[in-house]
């Protein structure tokens, strides 16, 4: 008797295991979405991927993953989808374009959307999606390229609270926090509040750093005292902007790779937007949406944000 329920507990475990491998589809291989894309394959879910550049599917496509033409094909071949977009119009787009997601998609389908976009058009694909049968869910994500390559990610998660539990099962294959913030919409107002401060924060770091310099410090001492001092913060001690300061970060590779000063602009732009809607004041925030839109006309558009430093060192004649 205890061998036969062995047996039947055997099973039931294989049986659920393998339920929960079923596809996985995945739209935007981009410098997050190909890292977290990975992260599904590493774990054992069959990954069903398009990107509107082709070429962004290749590397993906070599180690396991099938690739299709459109967003729409996605839908046909999954019942949980992932989409990792630059801007609010590509998520439109992506969702309710011709070739999109909804043209397709199966009733009871889990669309989960890690861009970061504007809260507003969370709430609209969630109630395109909800006409359709499906269930839309905002999880925008922190941490960077480098935490999206090693399944470090905190993904801020808005949505029906039920359908929580099935979104983490796969956001916890790609990062290590998983938040949930409540309805569609709420993923997005964490995330831009996030990226708010830290686009103040890099901008301090990169002011402060440059003054010391020009006071004689010595930057790599200088960020030494700053992180074991009251001025310490992640643009300090985990992404300097000062090159030669810290390895594996932006600013030791020429500002290549990371969070481009594109996307940091945009961010900027949805929280004085926002802040507008809400009657909200934001003069930092404001003053830094004015100097990464400045950056992205002066050369640093495809840059990491972290140049700052090299912006405020060039406007000093340096």
């Amino acid at each position: 008797m205890v061998k036969i329920l062995r047996i039947v507990m055997c099973l039931y475990f294989s049986t659920r295991s393998m339920a929960s491998k079923t596809p996985v589809g995945f739209v935007g291989l981009g410098n997050m979405g190909s890292p977290m894309a990975k992260n599904l394959l590493k774990n054992g879910y069959p990954v069903i991927a398009t990107d509107v550049f082709p070429e962004s599917c290749k590397e993906l496509q070599d180690i396991g993953a099938q690739v299709v033409d459109s967003p729409a094909e996605v839908a046909e071949k999954a019942d949980r989808i992932l989409t990792m977009l630059p801007s609010s119009p590509n998520v439109i787009e992506v969702y309710t374009g011709p070739n999109g997601i909804l043209k397709k998609v199966k009733k009871g389908t889990l669309l989960i959307d890690s861009s970061t976009i504007d809260p507003a058009v969370s709430r609209e694909m969630a109630v395109a999606a909800e006409k359709m049968g499906a269930v839309f869910m905002d999880a925008p994500v922190s941490g960077g390229v480098g935490a999206a390559s090693m399944a470090k990610l905190t993904f801020m998660v808005g949505g029906v609270k039920e359908e929580y539990n099935a979104a983490q099962e796969l956001l916890t294959c790609m990062g290590a926090n998983a938040v949930y913030c409540g309805q569609v919409g709420t993923g997005q107002a964490a995330k831009i509040c996030n990226n708010m401060l830290l686009a103040i924060g890099m901008i301090g770091t990169a002011e402060t750093m440059n003054l010391g310099i020009r006071l004689g410090l010595d930057p790599k001492l200088l960020a030494k005292i700053l992180n074991m001092s009251s001025g310490r913060c992640w643009s300090s001690d985990t992404y300097n902007p000062v090159p030669g300061v810290m390895e594996g970060v932006p600013s030791a590779n020429n500002y290549q790779g990371g969070f481009g000063t594109t996307l940091m602009a945009k961010d900027l732009g949805l929280a004085q937007n926002t802040a507008t809607d809400t009657k909200t004041p934001i003069p930092l925030g404001s003053l830094a949406h004015q100097i990464f839109r400045v950056m992205c006309s002066r050369g640093y558009a495809n840059k990491d944000f972290s140049s700052v430093f090299q912006f405020l060192r060039e406007e000093e004649g340096q």
